[in-house]
């Protein structure tokens, strides 16, 4: 094919994804001419590839080739660019973005956890010395499966087993770790009274069962399932809980500012600490379904990577995104 044909043939296409890039990226190109589908702009950008490639095997004029290259390097760092780009966004938002979001709510953090840790240490001691205290939050059949599910002779650790497999437990661990979360966070939307007694609620659950296991004598293997993830499951619940408390309150108490726009407000700064929560949430469940529950891990190796990891959260949210590129990342 000659160039004059060559270019009369798909100079429409070029021209397209010139207007394109020429409008820096975005959807439309201005009100003069149609709208660009974002979907098709990887078709194009692969399709001006080929061109490229047929004229430099054509060994068209370099005038062309010019040209050609110019909009395939220009396509390509558009769209690769825009990759990198989120993909940073959320490197900056784990490096420092999320400690300092936590930090930033750090009153709410610790109303939080004095909600959820205050009741559960209360009734972990109350069950401790009065053995029936734990029938104030659970019958004695619930009593007794939770006694079930830490008999040393089971072949795994935790809550009774809905699957065989770990991934499979993987997935119900999400689902149920979520759920918590959900709880204390979405239910700030009632003037915060919903995180408040979803926290003090499980704090008292898991207070009770507590108590109750060391007393009936599986402290070991209790303590051998909970302390590799429990750090990270209770720390993501209170988190979600101060994310709540930070809604609920900014609808109840708006000062000055309109109530919608408070609560826009609290509501962005809400997310931010739930996207690190949910991560906090995955990891939990991970650790959950494929550390915790091995029954032939020593027992001293469990309580060491526990301790590990609650030094490393508290290291993580006191330290990170404190230097001075950090201002102004995540």
């Amino acid at each position: 094919m000659k160039q004059e044909a060559f270019i009369a043939q798909h100079q429409l296409q070029w021209e397209t994804l010139e207007r394109w890039l020429d409008a820096g990226g975005k959807k439309g190109d201005g009100p003069a001419a149609a709208p660009i589908p974002p979907d098709d702009i990887p078709r194009l950008y692969r399709q001006v590839c080929n061109h490229l490639a047929l004229a430099r095997e054509r060994q068209y004029s370099a005038l062309l080739m010019d040209r050609l290259n110019g909009l395939v390097l220009r396509a390509h760092q558009r769209l690769h660019g825009a990759r990198a780009g989120l993909s940073m966004d959320g490197l900056n938002y784990i490096r420092s973005g999320f400690p300092r979001a936590i930090r930033a709510e750090w009153r709410l953090v610790a109303l939080s956890a004095l909600l959820m840790l205050g009741p559960y240490g209360a009734m972990m001691a109350a069950v401790r010395l009065k053995p029936d205290a734990a029938f104030l939050m659970m019958a004695p059949s619930q009593l007794a499966q939770f006694e079930a599910m830490y008999s040393p002779g089971n072949r795994a650790l935790g809550p009774a087993r809905e699957a065989d497999t770990d991934v499979a437990m993987f997935g119900f661990y999400i689902r149920n770790n979520i759920g918590l979360d959900f709880q204390c966070f979405a239910t700030g939307l009632l003037l915060g009274l919903g995180s408040i007694f979803f926290l003090v609620y499980n704090g008292l659950m898991f207070g009770t069962v507590e108590g109750h296991l060391v007393n009936a004598g599986l402290a070991h293997t209790f303590y051998g399932f909970v302390v590799g993830h429990s750090a990270l499951e209770l720390t993501a619940a209170i988190f979600a809980g101060a994310a709540g408390l930070k809604i609920g309150f900014a609808w109840l108490a708006p000062g000055r500012r309109p109530r919608l726009e408070s609560l826009k407000e609290a509501a962005r700064k809400a997310v931010r600490i739930m996207y690190g929560t949910a991560a906090m949430t995955l990891m939990a469940a991970f650790v959950e379904a494929f550390w915790s529950s091995q029954v032939d891990v020593p027992f001293g190796l469990k309580l060491a990577f526990g301790g590990a990891m609650a030094a490393l959260l508290l290291a993580y949210f006191l330290l990170a995104g404190r230097g001075p590129g950090d201002v102004h990342a995540g």
